[in-house]
């Protein structure tokens, strides 16, 4: 059998393939790096294509000792069993030892939002004067107008938006495309944009990506992480108190959709959800705003 490095390069190639995230990618290394760690260590004599109950049970075992909480518990084991199903996948083991174990039922935490007043004030400030601002405010913009997530935002090259039409292209989990519609406030701060882009694309013009519709300032394809880093100078500066990441934004979005009478299965396709009973999440939230209007208003509440 190859090398563990090896099968594990393998597994996250596969990943790539098959169009998860960069920053699920990044989880599922970190915990398939600890559970070969610890099989190494604890197994010596052990090869992979024998592990059976006894080596899912201790790493079990050695999981609830390190006090984790259930979704990373839960999230731990799911990484493993992907990387054993890939492994049989292969012919490289007999079996997938980790289906048979049963996940720890996840609390779903309500998503954290901005209210309305707040996307506002976040989205009218103006005083950002940076050569930047253009684009900063256009990915603001497009976060909030689309509910697109962060790793969509920066995959999209400069053919994904129709002005026109006024929608996006992006491409979600899986590799899976979907159109999105995009407001008018949002492409008109886009266009902006785009004549910093081919600026900068002129400045840099052998080292630019002339592809990426987001830029950094030389050229090159923005990241999430810097997209981030955007949010959080524009968060600090509006004066906003609250952590707020993309991902927020993308509540947001869908949070203020269902307040305004958007149904729930026009939410779920704009936000790329497989499942309804993830789009659901956010029905809890607005009735949770509901009972809290009732409880204020009412006389006999």
């Amino acid at each position: 059998m190859d090398s563990m490095d090896v099968l594990t390069r393998g597994f996250i190639a596969s990943l790539r393939i098959q169009g998860f995230s960069l920053n699920t990618i990044r989880a599922y290394k970190r915990d398939i790096r600890e559970f070969t760690e610890y099989f190494a260590q604890n197994f010596p004599g052990i090869k992979l294509d024998s592990v059976g109950r006894l080596v899912m049970r201790s790493y079990l075992e050695y999981l609830r000792k390190k006090n984790l909480t259930t979704a990373t518990v839960s999230r731990k084991i799911s990484s493993t069993r992907s990387f054993f199903k890939y492994l049989q996948s292969q012919k490289l083991v007999p079996q997938n030892i980790f289906r048979y174990v049963v996940l720890p039922k996840v609390k779903r935490r309500l998503p954290v939002f901005l209210t309305e007043q707040e996307m506002k004030t976040l989205l009218a400030w103006t005083g950002m004067k940076s050569a930047m601002a253009p684009r900063d405010r256009a990915i603001l913009e497009i976060l909030y107008s689309s509910g697109i997530r962060v790793g969509e935002l920066v995959s999209m090259n400069d053919d994904c938006v129709d002005f026109f039409g006024g929608t996006a292209r992006v491409t979600g989990k899986g590799n899976r495309e979907r159109i999105v519609p995009v407001g008018n406030v949002a492409l008109k701060t886009l266009y902006k944009y785009m004549g910093l882009r081919k600026n900068i694309i002129e400045r840099y013009p052998y080292k630019a990506d002339k592809l990426a519709l987001f830029l950094n300032f030389h050229g090159g394809r923005l990241t999430d992480r810097a997209v981030r880093k955007i949010l959080d100078a524009w968060v600090k500066a509006a004066s906003i108190k609250k952590d707020i990441s993309p991902h927020v934004i993308r509540h947001s979005f869908a949070t203020h959709m269902l307040n305004a009478g958007c149904d729930l299965r026009s939410v779920q396709e704009m936000l790329g959800h497989q499942n309804l009973a993830t789009t659901q999440i956010y029905t809890h939230v607005t009735t949770e705003r509901i009972k809290k209007v009732y409880e204020s208003a009412h006389p006999r509440a």
